[in-house]
């Protein structure tokens, strides 16, 4: 059985497509500290994987869903350092894909990244058969290795958790008309600070369940683990989304 996808960080490739896009941290990415948000990194995540995928001519190129993102934040960016994001295909499954990205900045900001993004029917929403010019593109760069895009973060919570309403805004939803991707982890970071849990160096993954919508019960659950946090974002009494955070060993200098 192909192991999961986006749970390990992997070696940029020797050979196969890679591409390199940068941009500056702005106003409006960070936090009070001038820290970049983790809802704003996965947004830069997101950005990436779209320019790549519109820069190769891949034919269908916005018909794929996040399933599962982690992130090594060893560093985060600050408000108005530049960084640059690079991003290439470090795996295949039947239906879906992971993406590594690395993210640089010249402050020294240090971000490794693995997504699993699935590829659906753009007129069904269902997954489909990733296309034949997909194996041309980006079949050098992910090699032999498969995944599967099965999830690890368990999606039911302890009785004890905190438990409050949360509010999906417009501005949440996206093309699909439900709360994007990047935007649940700003729930995360409610959690985070609630708990005044240390926003680097961490590892944080979060996986996603059915889409949230507005018109839906959705609520925030949390609690601390492990010098960490685990979140639940509910939609009508079931997991939309499931994150976990746990520190991460510095790197040594």
């Amino acid at each position: 059985m192909a192991e999961p996808g986006a749970v390990e960080i992997t070696p940029r490739p020797e050979a196969g497509r890679i591409f390199t896009m940068g941009r500056r941290i702005r106003l409006a990415d960070v936090d009070p500290t001038s820290r970049c948000r983790l809802d704003a990194l996965v947004r830069h995540l997101q950005d990436a994987a779209r320019d790549d995928s519109a820069d190769s001519m891949l034919s269908d190129p916005m018909n794929w869903v996040v399933r599962r993102t982690m992130l090594e934040v060893h560093q985060p960016p600050m408000f108005e350092e530049w960084i640059e994001l690079t991003t290439w295909c470090s795996a295949i499954g039947a239906r879906w894909a992971e993406r590594r990205t690395e993210i640089r900045g010249d402050r020294g900001a240090k971000i490794e990244a693995s997504t699993v993004w699935v590829f659906v029917n753009g007129e069904t929403g269902r997954p489909a058969k990733l296309p034949t010019d997909f194996f041309t593109i980006w079949g050098e760069s992910a090699g032999d290795r498969q995944i599967s895009a099965r999830t690890t973060l368990p999606s039911r919570w302890p009785d004890n958790v905190n438990d409050e309403p949360w509010t999906v805004r417009f501005g949440d939803l996206d093309v699909l008309a439900h709360v994007n991707n990047a935007a649940q982890w700003v729930a995360v970071e409610e959690a985070m600070d609630r708990e005044g849990i240390a926003t680097h160096p961490v590892r944080a993954e979060l996986e996603h369940g059915p889409g949230i919508e507005r018109g839906t019960d959705v609520r925030l659950k949390w609690q601390q683990a492990d010098g960490g946090i685990d979140t639940w974002l509910t939609t009508d009494g079931v997991a939309g989304s499931v994150a976990r955070v746990r520190p991460l060993t510095p790197l040594a200098n």
